[in-house]
């Protein structure tokens, strides 16, 4: 199981906001090679505009491991986060971060000059699956048009 593997299993989750008309971003987070949370966009189903994939997944995983921070797990994400999930991602203190797209838009990077938000000693892993990640986003937002 390497990052291709895990980054097939939150575009599943995109998939899943997409079908729920949501914006498509999906998440995992796994430990020790087990996914301990899942999560994706539910931010018109909630009418919660904090209910990123990021952080629906963060929280889950939280419960799950019944901790405040995540030094040994990974978050895996189809989508750049956003300044907010950035923030959130910071304060985990996850060893790992690996996103697919990148979101020119609205991603933390659009924020000029680029700082890193993330904890000193979270490694960070981009373009994973990139095109499919995008194209699940194009095919939303075409739908939208």
């Amino acid at each position: 199981m390497d990052d291709e593997y895990f980054m097939r299993l939150a575009l599943r989750e995109a998939q899943r906001a997409f079908d729920e008309d949501e914006i498509p971003i999906g998440a995992v987070v796994v430990a020790n090679n087990k996914i301990i949370a899942r999560g994706y966009n539910m931010t018109e189903r909630l009418n919660d505009p904090t209910a990123h994939a990021e952080m629906i997944a963060l929280t889950s995983a939280f419960g799950n491991m019944g901790a405040k921070y995540l030094p040994e797990a990974t978050l895996y994400v189809t989508v750049e986060p956003c300044v907010m999930c950035a923030g959130a991602l910071y304060w985990s203190k996850l060893s790992k971060v690996v996103w697919g797209a990148a979101d020119e838009k609205n991603g933390f990077s659009r924020i000029k000059p680029v700082i890193s938000p993330f904890h000193p000693k979270t490694e960070i892993v981009t373009g994973i699956l990139k095109e499919e990640c995008a194209a699940l986003m194009k095919a939303f937002f075409k739908r939208k048009r």
